[in-house]
Parts: C-alpha cells; structure tokens; sequence
C-alpha cells in the first residue's frame, strides 16, 4: 500500500506541476490513440468502466456472496459484502475531489477539465477487482484463482487501454485510477481479513 501511495503522490505532483512526467504522459496519449485497436474494441472495453455495466457486476456478486456465506454458516457473511459496496461508494468520495483538485484538461476533442484521475478507471477496478476478491474464497484449487485473478487484471487493463485509445483520457489518468482503488481493495483486504476470518476460526467449532 505504501508503494502505491508513493507512485499515486509522485504522478499527481508531477501532472499538477506540469513536470516531465505529463510532459512524456502527453506524447504517449496520441500514439496510443493512433494505435491499430479498431474503435469498436475501443469503445467497448472503454464502456465497461461505466457505473452501467461495472456497478451491477459487483452487486450481483456482492448478493451472491452474501447468500452463499450465510447459508453456508459463515461467521459474520454480510462483513466481506458490504465492504465492497462501501469501496464502490468511495469511488465518486474520492474522485471528485480530486479532480477539481488537479483540473487537468483532457485529451485533443474533449471539452472542460476534470479528468484526472479516471472515474473509469477507478469504477472498473473496484468492481471487478472487489468482485475477484470476494469470488476467491469460493473457488478450490490455485489454478481457478490465478486465472481469476488475471481475468480481473486483463479486464482492468482492457478498460484502460480503451479510455486512452478512444481519446477519453490521458494515460497518467488511468495510471492514477489504477492506484488510487489498488489502496482501497487493499483496505478491502485488510478489514475482511481482520474482522472477519480471524472470528470465523473461532467460531468454527461451535458451528461443526
């Protein structure tokens, strides 16, 4: 988490600051938008960031989840749940400050400011990162949760790459997205972990 928190400071002074970083942030956003990924692929991946599509992802599988630890007997089965959605809710808590914070304008086309970091980006990791992380507890074998855990990735990166190739956002704003809610799955984490296997160990026994 302290990595994080330092690569997040790093590139938001830099881009508030106008440093070489943005300077080479600014360079990168067009060749990526030149790239050959046909808009449609671009358009798509870009959508699945949006609340439309991430949000019900995440409350589907936060309700499944939910269901399965409590009839399964799970100690304390809504806590791993209701964590994710208060991780969703911190999406807009922590992206509109900032972005009115920085106000950075956005790529070549698009109007105003306000785009750093990416509301996207920040949605899509929290949605399909906290969904993977509440999936893994239910899936047997280290195959099934690598593979998730890529899938999850991939996704992640896809969405991306479909902001700044579809001219939505800057790189650095996907960057800042990426590690911006990587610190609060993190938290995620870290309260599940805490407050909810550690009693269910205990309680274990008296549930057999």
């Amino acid at each position: 988490m302290s990595l994080c928190a330092l690569l997040f400071a790093i590139v938001t002074w830099q881009v508030i600051a106008e440093g070489p970083l943005r300077d080479a942030d600014e360079r990168l956003g067009p060749w990526i938008t030149g790239s050959r990924l046909p808009d449609g692929a671009a358009e798509f991946l870009a959508d699945l960031g949006g609340v439309a599509v991430a949000a019900p992802v995440l409350a589907a599988v936060a309700a499944w989840t939910a269901w399965r630890g409590r009839l399964d007997g799970v100690f304390r089965w809504w806590l791993a749940p209701v964590t994710a959605v208060v991780a969703m809710a911190a999406v807009p808590a922590l992206v509109i400050p900032l972005k009115v914070l920085v106000d950075r304008t956005g790529p070549a086309g698009m109007d105003g400011s306000g785009y750093y970091p990416s509301g996207h980006t920040a949605t899509a990791m929290v949605a399909y990162g906290g969904a993977a992380l509440l999936l893994l507890p239910h899936l047997r074998g280290t195959y099934a949760r690598r593979e998730l855990v890529i899938a999850c990735a991939l996704l992640n990166f896809g969405v991306g790459l479909g902001l700044v190739r579809r001219g939505y956002h800057w790189p650095l704003d996907v960057v800042a997205g990426w590690l911006l809610f990587g610190m609060v799955l993190q938290v995620m984490v870290i309260v599940i972990a805490r407050y909810g296997r550690g009693s269910a160990e205990e309680c274990g026994p008296a549930q057999e």
